[in-house]
C-alpha cells in the first residue's frame, strides 16, 4: 500500500528511468531550498550553510539511488560520511537537526517516496516555524552576563547587593578571578534585569563603586549541546 500510494515502483523494484530521476531529484532541490528557508526564518546562518541545505537533499538521493541493493556500496558511502564528520566545524543542535532533516527528505526522494518526503518537509518545517515563532525553549530577553573589575581592596562579598535589588529581579555571583598580578578582581555575575534595556544609571552606580574601572554588561550565551 505504501508503495503504491507513495513510491516509484521502478526505484523501488532496483531500477532507476531517466523520468522518475529528473522528478526526484528536481523535488529534492526544491524541498531542500525551503528547508534552507525555514532554517534562515529568524536564524543567523551563512551562505555557506544555505547552499549546503539546498543541495544535500539532491545528494542523498543520488546516493541512495545508487547504492540502493548494492550492500557493498552501501557500506563505502557510510565510511565516506563518517570522515566529511571529522572534516567540518561542529554545529549547533539547530543546524543539526536541519541537517538530519535534509537527509531524510533525500533518502525518502532516493527510494522513490516523493510525496513522503513532501509531506515529512510540511510537517516538520510546520513544527519548526511555530516553536520558533512561540519562542520554544528560548531564554529571557532580561538575561545578562555582567562582568565587574574591583580593586584588591574592595570586599566583593554583596558591595553590590542593593544595586541588584534596585535594577534586577535576581543576580547571582557565578565567577570570581584575580587579574593584574593580584592587584585586582574580577566578578561575573549573572542578572535578570527588571526591564530589556540596561539602564545606565545602573552603571554609573557601579562605576562609582569600583573606582571606573571596566565593567561589561552583555546577554547571556547558552552553550549549545547535542
Amino acid at each position: 500500500m505504501l508503495e503504491s500510494l507513495f513510491g516509484f515502483s521502478s526505484i523501488i523494484n532496483g531500477t532507476i528511468t531517466p523520468g522518475s530521476f529528473l522528478v526526484c531529484t528536481a523535488v529534492s532541490i526544491v524541498l531542500g531550498i525551503l528547508t534552507a528557508l525555514v532554517y534562515m526564518f529568524r536564524n543567523r546562518c551563512s551562505q555557506s550553510f544555505a547552499v549546503t541545505l539546498a543541495i544535500l537533499p539532491a545528494i542523498v538521493e543520488v546516493v541512495i539511488m545508487l547504492v540502493n541493493g548494492n550492500i557493498g556500496a552501501g557500506v563505502a558511502v557510510a565510511g565516506a560520511f563518517s570522515l566529511v564528520r571529522f572534516r567540518s566545524a561542529p554545529g549547533t543542535a539547530k543546524e543539526i537537526g536541519t541537517i538530519f532533516l535534509a537527509m531524510a527528505i533525500g533518502l525518502a526522494t532516493g527510494m522513490g517516496y516523493v510525496a513522503l518526503a513532501v509531506i515529512l518537509f510540511v510537517v516538520i518545517a510546520a513544527c519548526m516555524l511555530i516553536l520558533n515563532a512561540v519562542n520554544f525553549g528560548g531564554r529571557e530577553d532580561t538575561l545578562r552576563t555582567l562582568k565587574i573589575t574591583i580593586p584588591e581592596n574592595l570586599d566583593y562579598d554583596g558591595v553590590f547587593d542593593d544595586l541588584f535589588e534596585k535594577y534586577t529581579d535576581k543576580a547571582k555571583l557565578e565567577k570570581v578571578k584575580t587579574s593584574n598580578m593580584g592587584t585586582l578582581f574580577d566578578l561575573q555575575y549573572t542578572i535578570v534585569l527588571k526591564s530589556a534595556e540596561v539602564p545606565k544609571e545602573f552603571i554609573d552606580e557601579i562605576r562609582t563603586r569600583n573606582g571606573n574601572l571596566n565593567i561589561s554588561c552583555g546577554k547571556y550565551e547558552i552553550k549549545e549541546t547535542l
